[in-house]
């Protein structure tokens, strides 16, 4: 149970960190809203994030586009981020293999139904 709370809680820095990468000021909430996380997780995956160095908070508030605040992702957290990719496209590779099994023994099952309902009595 703990092993898959941490692969949920590693999947959503790894996806908390690439948005930022890409969207350095983006709001909290709308970054929740696109991680489909409550305002509440985000804030505390934040923390956890701002707290190992991995982000820091940088204050823009007299920039010429008015963004207020960015965050940042910090040498650090480029590094872990890189190798969290790594570990993130292992384990969705492997969900992938064994969802593709799973379908592929649904189909079998589902041919063999239509053929034993398809005989001759």
């Amino acid at each position: 149970m703990a092993s898959k709370h941490l692969e949920h809680t590693e999947d959503l820095h790894f996806r908390v960190l690439k948005l930022l990468q890409d969207r350095p000021d983006i709001s909290q909430r709308e970054l929740a809203q696109r991680l489909g996380v409550s305002n509440g997780k985000l804030h505390y995956c934040m923390r956890a994030l701002i707290e190992r160095g991995l982000v820091k908070l940088g204050n823009f508030a007299h920039s010429k586009h008015h963004l207020g605040y960015a965050y940042l992702l910090t040498p650090a957290g480029i590094a872990h981020k890189a190798s969290m990719t790594s570990k993130f496209l292992q384990r969705k590779m492997a969900e992938y293999e064994a969802l593709k099994s799973e379908i592929q023994a649904l189909q079998r099952e589902a041919t063999g139904r239509r053929r034993l309902e398809q005989a001759p009595p």
